[in-house]
């Protein structure tokens, strides 16, 4: 029998079928619940799709997508200074400042879909091509023209499938995914000490030292709204000083997501002298622990090795937890690597809707990713 997939794209997560939720089973970034945050507390310049993928009147598949715009982006990254940077920010606000990212940009991994297990992937895949064909449809009859779709996160097996289907589009791959396998094992952080060599025992001990004084304390709903300037502030600091941004949180971003996901969105807050001056954030996703966003006060994060030492936080409240690993994304590559993590290449999908443009599309992509270089460390035994 020839099966035929049809699909509906959502504006609001109060929309979805009642089954939605079903699908999501093993993602919680897919889930109704996330997506509401994802939808009420975006950033300025993000605007949210669902997608529903049906097997007859049957949700099949599910999927997100997020268009980014840059006009209300007032920066893309200040740390970088330099000729490239300028020219970098003059071609983005030009030929790539309206795009749609079908995934999550402000997490790493595949969250882009999810299908039913009985689904025939191919057809599935096909289906959602012509979804986003669709949406793009109407973000330009709205007003945005897409310039850039980008289908991200993936592994090398995940990719292959969408290759197939996107046969237009540039295979990308941009910084690692940094995941920390937790040895099954280890019940407590005194375990992950002692696997470590001596010289990276020695780093855990200075970095422990260092922090001497400061206070951590997992906040509440009422204390993150109590602190949400101070949160803000301390967030966009980091996110400002970032080598290159495209959105940058609502200022109600930490709270709403609590209010909603409760006890699966970890928020700490660490204190000196009562003041609050740093926070990380941890989000529960089946058996893994993923990281989010966090802030600090860069001249006590330097004195008192404060984002290492959140590291080692992570690390410690994961394995207490039960946790079979960390999903650390992208981003401080070396240091993460010195605590462990391992690097996993991931791979994307990118087409331009200029034909020119898209012709050397491998050649703007490179030029507009910030390259990396840096050091992969083995900090055990």
């Amino acid at each position: 029998m020839n099966t035929t997939y049809s699909f509906q794209i959502y504006n609001s997560a109060s929309l979805l079928p009642l089954e939605w939720n079903s699908l999501a089973a093993d993602n919680i970034f897919l889930t109704r619940e996330y997506l509401e945050v994802l939808e009420n507390s975006s950033p300025v310049n993000m605007i949210c799709h669902f997608i529903g993928i049906f097997n007859e009147d049957q949700l099949a598949g599910i999927a997100l997508t997020q268009f980014l715009f840059a006009e209300k982006l007032d920066s893309f990254g200040e740390r970088d200074q330099c000729l490239k940077t300028s020219v970098r920010n003059f071609a983005f606000k030009n030929f790539a400042s309206h795009v749609l990212f079908v995934g999550n940009n402000m997490l790493t991994g595949q969250n882009a879909f999810a299908f039913a297990k009985d689904i025939k992937q191919s057809k599935a895949i096909k289906t959602l091509h012509k979804a986003i064909n669709q949406l793009k449809k109407d973000l330009k009859a709205s007003g945005r023209k897409v310039h850039i779709t980008s289908i991200k996160d993936f592994t090398a097996a995940e990719i292959e499938p969408l290759q197939a289907e996107f046969k237009n589009n540039y295979t990308f791959s941009t910084q690692p995914n940094m995941v920390f396998e937790i040895n099954k094992s280890w019940t407590t952080e005194q375990d992950y000490i002692d696997a470590l060599s001596k010289k990276y025992r020695d780093q855990y001990k200075r970095a422990r030292k260092k922090a001497e004084g400061i206070i951590k304390q997992k906040m509440s709903l009422t204390d993150i709204k109590k602190y949400e300037d101070v949160i803000y502030d301390l967030y966009f600091h980091v996110a400002k000083n970032a080598p290159f941004n495209t959105f940058f949180l609502a200022r109600n971003h930490f709270s709403f997501f609590k209010e909603i996901m409760k006890d699966n969105f970890l928020f700490y807050g660490y204190f000196l002298d009562e003041k609050l001056i740093g926070f990380n954030t941890l989000i529960k996703n089946g058996t893994a622990m993923d990281t989010y966003f966090l802030g600090y006060d860069e001249t006590i994060q330097r004195e008192k090795m404060l984002y290492l030492n959140m590291l080692y936080d992570m690390i410690a409240c994961s394995i207490n937890q039960g946790f079979s690993e960390i999903v650390f994304a992208r981003t401080a590559l070396e240091i993460k690597s010195s605590v462990g993590a391992k690097p996993v290449k991931m791979y994307g999908l990118i087409t331009h809707s200029n034909a020119l443009i898209n012709h050397n599309i491998a050649k703007l992509f490179n030029y507009l990713e910030p390259k990396t270089e840096w050091q992969e460390r083995n900090p055990f035994k």
